[in-house]
């Protein structure tokens, strides 16, 4: 467990009182600068595995492998470097982070569509190729790149999770700045940094993935930021990208029917 944060230290209602972000200040066990490279060259490679054009067994098991190597790469790096804590980044998961998952995920969504509007009236936006191919599938593929964002959905959170701490680090440590400023840092430049991994997504639409990805992912990591527990932020990610395109393929579907 990490200790309690001063209040004056907190951003106040956007935290939650009880306990602080692990590892950046030496809880429940600090990491010298190499253990933080060695953990963000496995997040890197994670994020590698997942897009290298690498030819995994066909079927729904070999759609799962690199959605599975994108998670586990970044995590198993953590628990070498922090043996025994590695943990920290979790917490339970009650009645109360179950309403977490589902009011951040609302909120994601009518924030993103906000955004994307006001986006699309400037300038061009481009579709999720993922949400397309879903339409085109039938319902074991369906079934199956549904199970398979389960795995990736959690790596993004990851990806997320592990930079935001190692900037605390960096913020709090070589620039000196205080707990909040740090917080709200590494809140920018982690969701700047998951926007910009979605250019291949969005057709390497520049606008729209620092603007729209970035915004919807500064919404996920708020999640983690209240709770510092990244089942919340994956709960909230995964219902998230199932509720939109759940809405799509009903849509699609009423469309045909037209």
């Amino acid at each position: 467990m990490t200790p309690a944060v001063a209040s004056g230290e907190r951003l106040e209602r956007l935290e939650d009182p009880g306990r602080d972000f692990p590892f950046y200040n030496g809880a429940p066990v600090g990491l010298t600068g190499g253990q933080w490279l060695f953990v963000m060259a496995a997040v890197v490679a994670g994020f590698a595995v997942l897009l290298a054009p690498i030819p995994w067994p066909g079927g729904p098991l070999g759609a799962m492998i690199p959605a599975l190597l994108f998670a586990l790469l970044p995590l198993a790096a953590l628990a070498r470097v922090a043996p025994g804590h590695w943990k920290a980044i979790f917490g339970r998961v009650g009645w109360r982070e179950v309403r977490l998952m589902f009011g951040f995920a609302l909120l994601n969504i009518v924030v993103t569509l906000i955004v994307g509007v006001l986006v699309s009236a400037f300038a061009e936006v481009t579709s999720n190729a993922a949400a397309e191919q879903l339409g085109a599938m039938d319902t074991a593929g369906r079934i199956a790149f549904f199970a398979k964002t389960l795995p990736q959905l959690f790596g993004e959170e990851l990806i997320t999770v592990l930079p935001f701490l190692a900037l605390m680090v960096v913020l709090t440590k070589g620039f000196g700045m205080g707990r909040r400023g740090a917080i709200v840092g590494a809140w920018l430049i982690s969701s700047l940094i998951f926007g910009l991994l979605h250019l291949s997504t969005y057709d390497w639409n520049l606008v729209q993935s620092i603007v729209v990805i970035g915004t919807a992912r500064m919404v996920l990591t708020l999640a983690w930021i209240l709770t510092k527990n990244i089942w919340v932020s994956t709960g909230a990610h995964v219902i998230n990208d199932w509720l939109l395109f759940t809405i799509g393929l009903v849509g699609a579907g009423l469309a045909a029917q037209a």
